[in-house]
């Protein structure tokens, strides 16, 4: 299928981009390997550094970093003629959701061990009472927030791409040239707009 076929592609394409850019282990080796290490360094230095200290960074950073270029090439894909953009299908977004899950709960037993990881489900400091409340609510929002990036990151791709299908529609079902540039400037307008909800919707998740 296009979602399965453009994975791969999408995976290929990193691992050549990055060995071909840093080949040799040598930094800034050409002005596109410059561009990289600006994507690099603003995700370690303003995503995971400053929430999860340089110490635990270090060693989640490489996780990071995969989903962060995985999900930005996902989505820059679908811009492409002839493109798509995997993160257009729930089924991959659902994917990259219950990796985010497991990752998150096994660094915080790995951190912590069971029981620590157990006793911080609920915040300390709160009335026994209200434990009975606090400690369903807790669990729920530990699956919602994987849902919640997975339906935001679909549905962001997913509306992009289709008030581009729409506009592109509007040039055949206009009624000749006279209407041409003004869905022509909606779909550079848009094109445009995608590039950054793309490089967000990375950052986001």
């Amino acid at each position: 299928t296009k979602p399965v076929i453009f994975m791969w592609l999408g995976g290929l394409l990193l691992l050549l981009i990055f060995t071909y850019a840093f080949r040799g282990g040598k930094l800034l080796r050409s002005k596109f390997a410059a561009i990289l290490e600006v994507y690099i360094l603003f995700i370690r230095d303003e995503v995971v550094y400053p929430n999860i200290g340089e110490k635990d960074g270090r060693r989640m950073l490489p996780f990071f970093l995969t989903v962060f270029f995985f999900i930005l090439t996902a989505n820059l894909c679908g811009l492409v003629p002839w493109g798509y953009s995997a993160t257009m299908n729930i089924n991959v977004t659902a994917g990259l959701a219950i990796i985010a899950f497991f990752t998150i709960q096994g660094a915080g037993i790995y951190k912590n061990g069971v029981i620590g990881w157990m006793k911080s489900v609920v915040p300390s400091g709160l009335p026994v009472f209200v434990l009975p409340i606090m400690i369903p609510v807790e669990i729920i929002g530990m699956f919602s927030k994987p849902f919640a990036l997975c339906i935001r990151l679909f549905a962001n791709m997913m509306a992009g791409h289709a008030v581009l299908l729409v506009l592109l529609l509007l040039i055949f079902q206009g009624g000749g040239w006279p209407v041409v540039p003004a869905p022509v400037a909606g779909v550079l307008f848009i094109t445009a707009l995608e590039l950054f909800v793309a490089h967000l919707q990375a950052y986001v998740f």
